[in-house]
């Protein structure tokens, strides 16, 4: 894979993380829609009855009501080929249910890393390693 191409893929990452961030459902879909194949491998479990793009949508608007300031800050992004990797710390407030809790008003920050395959352009699966359980303990779900 040429550099160019490594370099379009992080860019076309960072557009996905600017529309997650923006919180505009419908900028989100559209973004979704255009970058992320609807067939994708999301290789993450999560609970949301729906696989491909509408896994990752469907994420993101749970999230988005339980954090309604949710931020995906990236602190790292790496491209190698085929594969871009994100390291991030998510940032927000318990302001709404999460896995059944309601909500708190903590203040949460937890890490997570991603990698990203592509294919002519679009997300075609995904991996990530999020640290739920350190979210969990901040939400008082479970002894810190």
């Amino acid at each position: 894979m040429s550099t160019d191409e490594e370099t379009s893929n992080k860019a076309t990452l960072e557009r996905l993380h600017a529309a997650l961030n923006s919180h505009d459902a419908e900028r989100i879909t559209a973004t979704i829609d255009e970058v992320v194949a609807p067939d994708a491998l999301i290789r993450t479990p999560a609970p949301v009855g729906v696989t491909g793009a509408r896994a990752l949508e469907e994420v993101f608007r749970r999230l988005h009501l339980a954090f309604p300031d949710l931020h995906v800050g990236v602190e790292d992004t790496i491209a190698e080929g085929d594969k871009v990797v994100s390291r991030n710390t998510v940032t927000g407030t318990h302001r709404g249910e999460y896995m059944g809790l309601p909500p708190t008003g903590k203040p949460i920050t937890y890490n997570e890393i991603f990698i990203f395959r592509f294919v002519d352009g679009r997300v075609a699966e995904t991996w990530g390693v999020v640290d739920t359980l350190g979210l969990m303990r901040q939400l008082g779900a479970l002894p810190g």
